[in-house]
């Protein structure tokens, strides 16, 4: 029911924040400044653990900012007024685009925000993993060595941007990116995933997860890597064909395995593969101050440009 109280503020459009894993607090001031200078109302729903509470806020709202929280057909039926749903980050996976698309809901990523910070964890992994895990012994150095970059996306240009500061030869495979774009970037395009993996001592993973690649990241592929190869994985978890990982990496025990995903089988390769295998305790990529607030802020901004204009530069649903 509207209040009756003349000095209350009557707001044109409701924004919710519903985020089970908060943004920082300087990055909320950001969102509530972008969304509040435009006339709207700006709701929290911070840790709320449980799905009813989730369907309980969304009920008027007619836009929606998450990050990794799961928006399905459930919620969209809890949301009659909901128009835009932006997930402040660049994967989306965890919204359903088919009922998007059916409850008439534009849903947006924000990409290139988080892109650095998932690049610098990747090249951190990667000096990890040629250090042995910092065990004490004796490894190597970056400097020279051979990467390959899968994907060469937002987070792709910035690996080979850092990688360039270790003196690392680059080379990227991505179908959908013109090789000028690349060789721009003074990285040498390949154009098959089994060319890329056979040519490079490290492949950096930057692939979303989509029906075409889920398990693609297989055997036959890893196997055309040459002797000490090392994967690194800041993409999504369902790349990875798990089992054949494990069965693979129990034939090379010169091959190794990093990632900010925790696979399903961590117990297992964490007790297998010692010294070869590493696996951050939840996605860290985008876990930094600046890509939060960054990704929070843009998320804010897309949003008042839906409303306002009818912006839809960053739709990933048809």
């Amino acid at each position: 029911m509207p209040n009756s109280n003349p000095n209350y503020p009557i707001f044109e459009m409701k924004v919710l924040v519903a985020t089970d894993k908060p943004f920082a607090k300087v990055a909320v001031d950001g969102i509530r400044k972008v969304i509040v200078d435009a006339g709207y109302e700006l709701v929290l729903l911070e840790k709320y653990g449980e799905k009813s509470k989730l369907l309980e806020a969304v009920a008027d709202a007619d836009a929606l900012i998450i990050r990794s929280d799961v928006i399905d057909a459930e919620v969209m039926d809890a949301a009659p007024k909901l128009k835009i749903v932006v997930r402040a980050g660049a994967g989306f996976d965890n919204v359903d685009l088919a009922a998007a698309t059916a409850h008439n809901i534009c849903v947006m990523n924000t990409p290139g925000q988080n892109s650095n910070a998932v690049a610098e964890l990747a090249l951190g992994l990667m000096v990890m993993a040629v250090r042995n895990f910092y065990n004490g012994t004796s490894g190597t150095e970056l400097k020279g060595k051979r990467l390959g970059i899968h994907a060469y996306g937002n987070v792709g240009r910035n690996v080979a941007r850092i990688a360039k500061g270790f003196g690392m030869e680059i080379s990227a495979y991505d179908a959908y990116c013109p090789d000028s774009v690349m060789e721009a970037d003074g990285v040498r395009p390949m154009h098959s995933a089994e060319e890329l993996y056979a040519g490079n001592d490290i492949v950096s993973l930057h692939i979303p997860a989509t029906p075409e690649t889920k398990g693609s990241i297989n055997a036959a592929l890893l196997s055309r890597m040459p002797k000490g190869a090392i994967l690194v994985n800041t993409a999504r978890k369902e790349v990875i064909n798990e089992d054949e990982l494990i069965e693979f990496m129990q034939q090379r025990l010169d091959f190794k395995y990093v990632t900010d995903i925790m696979p399903a089988a961590n117990d297992k390769m964490t007790e297998l593969f010692t010294g070869r295998y590493f696996s951050t305790p939840k996605k860290m990529g985008a876990q930094t101050a600046e890509a939060n607030i960054n990704a929070g802020i843009a998320a804010a901004h897309q949003i008042v440009g839906f409303l306002k204009d009818g912006i839809r530069k960053f739709q990933v649903n048809k």
